[in-house]
């Protein structure tokens, strides 16, 4: 009963109401050979551990597939206080919040969620959420064309490359110019970046931690765009936030990113969210919708769309977006986790993701013709260096239920060896030391 939430007088209450005498007259109808006896579990562990073993078990021990991958999403544990209330059929089922009157609780947690990822990012102003983290960039990068006035983007080649490639369309309509700039190993090589920025430039976008997993300080990249007249992008991986410096500490003018890792599990793709925050000075060229606070005619506080610059309300060539929608309950779900966590939750999350993954890196690195290709510091993500190519490893090791990292021949041509492993604070020290013996294993034979 240790684990049970509910008092010895509720469980007599409950019985009372279903007309059992005891809770073994209620699972009488159950065969005693299906019934289990005892579960042999120890005192005192989390709610996530024990969830993991009554799973372990339901599955007669089958595993299935242990995820070393990351990408932009990942596999975070996600608090029971999630699911619970972005259930509630208040938010579930929420009305459009176009009608105020219809719609306060939406509107404030939106507000909440708004206020939330300044905090998060280190900047002043937010948007209610976009589509995704790639998205996001985009809009990023729309915004920073009607900021500055000028044509020119410069991206940063390790920002992941699927979002280089939703930039790199969106802008396409726009006859915008693109500039590519190669990393330096797995790092951004932050001279080149630097050299790129030209009185036509309007943004550089990099991200932070990077797509190998670096993490990088681009406070000098910050100060010498701003010298040119131009604007830092900055994508960041919300959970590293806890460890990583912000990007408004480091000087970047907007911070985008995806939310899922955010309380929304994986799920094919989606749904998830995105997120976009920037300068208050900047507030009217963000895209899609800003809730805002007042108070109606009788002085009490109230909730509104304050901001809707969309083709719906206001002339089309007046528009910054043609965005037509928000991600809120994936937004809501991102709020309920942030507060969940808090400030002190979160450095702990990511001290816990960053412990883990230095261990992984230190125990595959020491594995024979393997080596670690990050110069500098990382944070839950890491490059490896194989002797093999790594898509025919990563195929062979899904033979043995253990995803072992993405693979970056598909998209950094030259880098067939090479493997991005991720490590969250889900993936346990025996599935670390699994990974490492069945890569050693796939490697030698």
């Amino acid at each position: 009963m240790g684990y049970c939430p509910n008092t010895p007088e509720e469980i007599r209450e409950m019985l009372a109401v279903i007309g059992a005498e005891s809770v073994e007259e209620l699972f009488a109808p159950i065969p005693g050979g299906l019934r289990a006896k005892s579960f042999d579990l120890p005192a005192g562990m989390s709610e996530f551990e024990l969830m993991g073993i009554m799973r372990a078990k339901a599955a007669a021990g089958g595993a299935g597939i242990t995820p070393f991958i990351g990408g932009g999403l990942y596999d975070h544990v996600i608090p029971a206080a999630v699911d619970h209330l972005s259930g509630r059929a208040e938010f579930y089922t929420a009305y459009t919040p176009y009608q105020p009157e219809c719609s306060q609780g939406t509107l404030q947690a939106l507000y909440e969620y708004q206020t939330a990822i300044c905090r998060l990012t280190g900047m002043e102003a937010s948007n209610a959420s976009l589509y995704d983290g790639g998205t996001a960039v985009a809009e990023a990068a729309l915004m920073s064309l009607r900021i500055t006035g000028r044509n020119r983007v410069v991206l940063d080649a390790s920002l992941n490359p699927l979002h280089r490639e939703i930039v790199c369309g969106y802008l396409a309509s726009l006859s915008a110019e693109v500039t590519g700039v190669a990393p330096s190993g797995c790092g951004s090589d932050l001279d080149r970046l630097m050299g790129s920025i030209d009185a036509e430039t309007a943004a550089v976008i990099v991200q932070n931690p990077n797509f190998f997993g670096s993490v990088e300080d681009f406070s000098a990249l910050a100060a010498k765009a701003h010298e040119q007249g131009a604007l830092l992008i900055v994508s960041c991986y919300p959970i590293a936030l806890g460890l990583v410096a912000s990007p408004g500490e480091m000087g970047a003018d907007i911070a985008v990113g995806d939310g899922q890792s955010l309380g929304n599990p994986l799920s094919f793709g989606g749904p998830y969210f995105g997120f976009i925050a920037t300068r208050k000075r900047f507030i009217r060229n963000l895209p899609g919708r800003i809730v805002g606070e007042t108070v109606d005619k009788m002085g009490r506080r109230g909730y509104v769309l304050t901001l809707q610059a969309r083709e719906q309300h206001i002339k089309r060539h007046k528009a910054t977006s043609n965005i037509c929608s928000n991600q809120s309950l994936c937004a809501l779900r991102g709020l309920i986790f942030s507060t969940a966590l808090g400030k002190k939750g979160f450095e702990e999350l990511a001290l816990l993701n960053y412990d883990k993954a230095q261990y992984a890196k230190s125990r595959l690195g020491a594995i024979k013709g393997v080596s670690v290709l990050n110069a500098g510091p990382t944070f839950n993500e890491f490059t490896l260096s194989l002797p093999k190519e790594a898509a025919l490893v990563v195929e062979r090791l899904l033979g043995s239920g253990v995803a072992a990292g993405v693979p970056l021949g598909e998209y950094y041509p030259g880098m067939e060896h090479a493997l991005v492993v991720t490590v969250t604070e889900k993936r346990s020290k025996t599935e670390i030391d699994r990974l490492a013996a069945l890569l050693e294993e796939a490697l030698c034979s």
